[in-house]
């Protein structure tokens, strides 16, 4: 499975290959996802000794991060997959604060914690972890009930490497995005973290809505 992360400024691939004897082979690359994406990919393939067509399986994350790189990786995915002999391989989209979150709860039992990423428009992209360990659905808050909740003492953190735009609520910790360790956490083994995803695009929070144009020809008024 070649996995792409273009989701912060830190692009991350890897070749997940099945088995103990063969290791997940990782390239990272701090450059723009349509560069660093595509020189990571290469890099994996030439250490494995494989080409395109030799994978079986593609994951990507579809955000919350950046859209222009979450965006990147998916039409990647999607030319790739117009391939005549690609055609059926499948695709998985995973969460990056989903995956955060899984992690942070099973390596050091973070309860009551919220991941959040910059949604732009004044908003956040938002996931909990709850008093319980439950791990929530992605959401987005407004930027004025965020900085209320860290008013009031709850705990924040932001993924690295993760750009922001909106100034950052008080107190905010910054925890490590590293796919090869995260991924690698056998806690983690069970995690509801990959869905299908047959057609590779950036995560919406809704559909957006398009209002029909009408033409009309305007006049100027008598004078």
């Amino acid at each position: 499975m070649l996995l792409l992360d273009s989701a912060s400024s830190r692009v991350q691939v890897a070749l997940l290959r099945s088995g103990h004897a063969k290791p997940a082979l990782w390239e990272t690359l701090d450059d723009e996802a349509g560069v660093a994406l595509f020189s990571c990919a290469e890099k994996v393939l030439a250490r494995a000794s494989l080409t395109i067509g030799d994978v079986a399986a593609f994951a990507f994350c579809d955000g919350p991060g950046s859209v222009l790189g979450v965006r990147t990786a998916a039409v990647a995915l999607r030319v790739w997959r117009a391939m005549d002999a690609m055609r059926e391989k499948p695709v998985y989209a995973y969460c990056s604060l989903a995956l955060v979150a899984h992690h942070l709860r099973a390596t050091e039992d973070a309860r009551g914690l919220s991941l959040i990423a910059d949604a732009r428009r004044d908003t956040w992209h938002h996931v909990a972890i709850d008093a319980g360990g439950g791990v929530s659905e992605l959401r987005r808050v407004p930027a004025a009930q965020l900085a209320a909740d860290a008013a009031a003492g709850a705990a924040l953190a932001m993924p690295e490497h993760f750009r922001h735009w909106t100034p950052l609520p008080p107190n905010v910790r910054i925890v490590p995005y590293a796919l090869e360790t995260m991924l690698s956490a056998p806690a983690l083994a069970d995690a509801p973290l990959f869905a299908p995803a047959p057609d590779p695009d950036a995560f919406l929070h809704e559909e957006p809505v398009y209002q029909t144009w009408t033409p009309r020809v305007h006049q100027s008024s008598a004078t």
